[in-house]
């Protein structure tokens, strides 16, 4: 009976083991005749079946050369060591490392903070200095956090993204900017301060025109988490062109929610309708001023920098009243939008020159308290945070940080609805593995030591305040291989 048994497993392995076989050599017909009568690929037509390895590579070299190839400081936008950081930082283990660390310190551009022989003392029990935006309007703002969350639509991130984002900025006590998509009930949902951002296409406070409804802007306002407003003239991903959502993207909710066609590409324009001139500016920046009666600023990537110069002069004319109660200034070196490559690489200035170009105007134009600078752009880690404080900036946003807090493995599918771990998709099956009350403690222990390493690094270096870094503070390896310190390399500038 055993016997019997014995063969018929075998008979049955034999056939399955035929069976399989068959079936690999039909798939290897098929794609061999497939391969030979198709013309718009040279080679797979040339090299039939052996010439799909090659698309097969290419696809997943990205990948094999992020987990095997690529060294702990090589990798882009985002290399290893900072994204380790984030990670280690979120899930509240241990951040130290050992043995020396892995970062060259003598390649140009190099940055490195000086320490001083009488450091500050009790870096966990660091007080920071508030700071109030909007004193001439009816609702100013003060919070004594530096470091904040960027703007991301709901749209652009999916609705547990947003949710885990909303709670854990209020477990921070930092802002959330709602992108350029609307007020989504997800931006709302855990109760933290909110900064209304109007697009170019002035989702959710549009009428049928495009132009800005003041009766919409006043519900957004009327919300008391809604802490300010910001116009985005530009942003890092696509200086010069409008947003980009996929139509692949645009559900009904988010159809609803921005005041746009279902299933539809959503493309803002690349610049408001109504701005013709520095003047047109001021004129939107008081107008929403006047209607929400919260702090409002501009946001843009800098490319040509004499619009400043103009602006500054309207303002000088108009009086320091008419001035944005902050100036947003983003990097040129992309974000988690969707850009055309020619915009995401080649226009705009990067932050570590459009930032000492913005605050030096400012500081001669006698601008910089009634300006204050919010700095966003690759600023993931205490020590490009501080190098902003230190360059001038007031504040410091940040979008991808927080998206490796929620898990983000930079798999760079932003675009496509495909994101592996449910932040950039409105996939259900794929969101279903992001659980928002998890995700919020972790952007929480983010920013909460994003914090506490930054004054450990202002310790260091003897200030008590974060804000209190010059550029005096860091020094710049230059071509020669030895550093100089910011402020003869950017120049000086007094507060």
């Amino acid at each position: 009976m055993q016997e019997h048994w014995l063969v018929f497993g075998i008979e049955l392995f034999s056939a399955l083991f035929l069976l399989v076989i068959g079936l690999v050599a039909l798939a290897l017909v098929y794609m061999y005749l497939a391969d030979k009568l198709q013309t718009r690929q040279a080679i797979r037509h040339n090299y039939p079946i052996i010439g799909r390895f090659r698309y097969f590579f290419e696809k997943q070299g990205e990948f094999f050369r992020q987990y095997f190839f690529a060294q702990d400081r090589e990798e882009l936008p985002f290399n290893r060591a900072e994204r380790s950081w984030v990670y280690r930082a979120a899930k509240n283990i241990d951040r130290t490392i050992a043995f020396g660390s892995t970062r060259p310190l003598n390649l140009p551009g190099t940055l490195m903070f000086m320490n001083t022989a009488f450091p500050e003392q009790g870096h966990n029990n660091q007080t920071v200095q508030p700071v109030t935006l909007g004193p001439y309007c009816r609702h100013p703002y003060t919070t004594d956090r530096i470091c904040h969350i960027s703007a991301m639509s709901f749209g652009a991130l999916s609705r547990p993204a947003i949710t885990a984002l909303s709670h854990g900025a209020a477990q921070a006590g930092c802002w959330l900017n709602t992108g350029e998509g609307g007020l989504s009930p997800y931006h709302l949902k855990g109760g933290c301060d909110l900064v209304f951002q109007i697009g170019t296409a002035k989702y959710g406070v549009r009428n049928a025109e495009g132009h800005l409804d003041h009766e919409k802007l006043k519900a957004v306002a009327a919300h008391e988490q809604v802490k300010m407003i910001e116009i985005k003239l530009s942003q890092g991903a696509k200086p010069g062109k409008g947003g980009i959502l996929p139509g692949v993207k645009v559900t009904p909710e988010i159809a609803l929610i921005r005041g746009i066609p279902e299933g539809q590409d959503s493309i803002s324009p690349n610049g408001h309708i109504e701005f013709k001139d520095v003047g047109d500016i001021l004129d939107m920046v008081h107008q929403v001023r006047e209607i929400s009666g919260k702090p409002t600023g501009i946001k843009a990537v800098l490319g040509d920098t004499l619009w400043l110069d103009s602006l500054f002069e309207e303002i000088g004319r108009r009086g320091e009243q008419s001035a944005p109660d902050f100036f947003t200034l983003d990097s040129a070196d992309g974000g988690t939008g969707a850009a055309p490559q020619p915009l995401m690489d080649y226009v705009g200035l990067p932050l570590s020159e459009s930032l000492p170009i913005l605050v030096d105007k400012l500081v001669l134009r006698g601008l910089k308290e009634r300006i204050k600078v919010i700095a966003t752009g690759k600023l993931i880690v205490p020590s490009r945070v501080a190098w902003a404080l230190a360059v001038g900036a007031d504040f410091v946003a940040s979008a991808r940080g927080n998206m490796f807090a929620l898990g983000c493995i930079q798999a760079m599918q932003c675009n496509k609805d495909t994101c592996p771990t449910g932040i950039t998709t409105h996939n259900p099956r794929l969101q279903k593995g992001l659980d928002p009350r998890d995700k919020s403690v972790r952007v929480a222990n983010y920013n909460r030591y994003l914090h506490q390493d930054l004054a450990m690094l202002a310790h260091a270096c003897g200030v008590a305040d974060a804000r209190q870094f010059t550029r005096h503070h860091l020094r710049i390896v230059m071509d020669n291989g030895l550093s100089i310190t910011l402020d003869n390399y950017y120049g000086q500038y007094t507060q």
